[in-house]
């Protein structure tokens, strides 16, 4: 008789390469799928550049409806899709929303229910972080495991006696090293590829929303730019904000020197042409650009409000947002 491997319901939410799915990939690509297989539920219809991986390796894919469109009809097809699989694990990435996925989870008789926390909040983010903080009471209801990126965003969601008791386990943000390491040979044609040969190439790889903190850095190259003629931006990523780091782009009358790239899945390669990776971030859980940006040898700012477990080499500073830009 064949041996049939656990199937673990992976509920990622958004793919956008570089996120909550890229942690989750890196996992599933190591893991031995002879014993255990994920299951991925994302949120959205559309296909994503993993879905082929995905079947490859004998995953299966559920498009759930965009939950910003209708919670319950998303929930509603969750619940269908867990009964019909008889799934024994649930794995939510969800942070605080993952209270709505896990308490259907619980409701449809799921045994082993694994909340995983990557990412904290920040107040300046209104409407998003107040539902935050009123979810974040709930987080500890509905699962019967927890898992946090960093120890910072365990306590931060599941609180300090959970933390201190020993019940969060803490699974680090992996990466493929050997993916990374500096290759002078890609660094060559990326930067030739790129017309970058001569520049000073400031990096940035994320997603265009307000925890990423554009601005600032669209500041911060500003005042680079100043001391660095040959100096360039380059900014991989899409989101939300775009339009509006364009125009503030143009109106400080550096546009010509930022590069917007637009989602890649290439960023192995481009970080062999950056020669500075700089995250400004307001908040974040145990970021994975700047580990991979570490393992490809580049010097490694970030802002203070970045746990300091992202430092993983000496090539690393942490700098407080409120020092300004230049």
């Amino acid at each position: 008789m064949a041996y049939k491997p656990i199937r673990i319901a992976q509920v990622v939410g958004k793919v956008v390469l570089g996120g909550v799915d890229a942690v989750v990939m890196n996992y599933y690509r190591h893991i031995d799928r002879t014993k255990f297989q994920f299951d991925f539920f994302m949120d959205g219809l559309d296909k994503t550049p993993i879905d082929d991986e995905i079947l490859s390796m004998g995953g299966r894919i559920f498009k759930l409806p965009p939950y910003e469109q209708g919670m319950k009809k998303n929930l509603v097809e969750f619940c269908k899709i867990l009964k019909n699989n008889n799934y024994k694990i649930v794995h939510c990435h969800m942070n605080t929303l993952s209270v709505f996925w896990l308490r259907e989870a619980k409701k449809s008789g799921v045994p082993v229910r694994i909340a995983h926390n990557h990412s904290t909040a920040h107040w300046r983010e209104g409407k998003r972080t107040l539902m935050k903080y009123a979810l974040r009471p709930f987080s500890r209801i509905y699962p019967t495991h927890f898992c946090a990126c960093a120890e910072h965003a365990g306590r931060w969601l599941f609180g300090n006696r959970l933390f201190d008791k020993g019940k969060i386990t803490i699974l680090r943000n992996a990466i493929e090293t050997d993916r990374y390491a500096f290759n002078p040979d890609i660094r060559e044609r990326v930067r030739a590829g790129l017309g970058l040969q001569d520049k000073f190439v400031v990096g940035h790889i994320g997603r265009f929303v307000y925890p990423k903190n554009h601005k600032f850095l669209i500041k911060i190259f500003a005042q680079v730019a100043k001391q660095e003629p040959n100096a360039i931006l380059m900014l991989v990523g899409d989101g939300e904000l775009k339009p509006e780091i364009e125009q503030m782009t143009d109106e400080l009358g550096i546009r010509r020197f930022v590069r917007f790239l637009g989602v890649r899945q290439d960023v192995q390669e481009l970080y062999q042409a950056m020669d500075v990776f700089v995250l400004p971030s307001l908040y974040e859980g145990l970021p994975v650009v700047g580990i991979e940006a570490q393992a490809s040898g580049l010097p490694f700012i970030m802002s203070d409000r970045i746990t300091k477990e992202a430092a993983v080499d000496g090539g690393s500073v942490r700098l407080g947002l409120n020092i300004g830009a230049d």
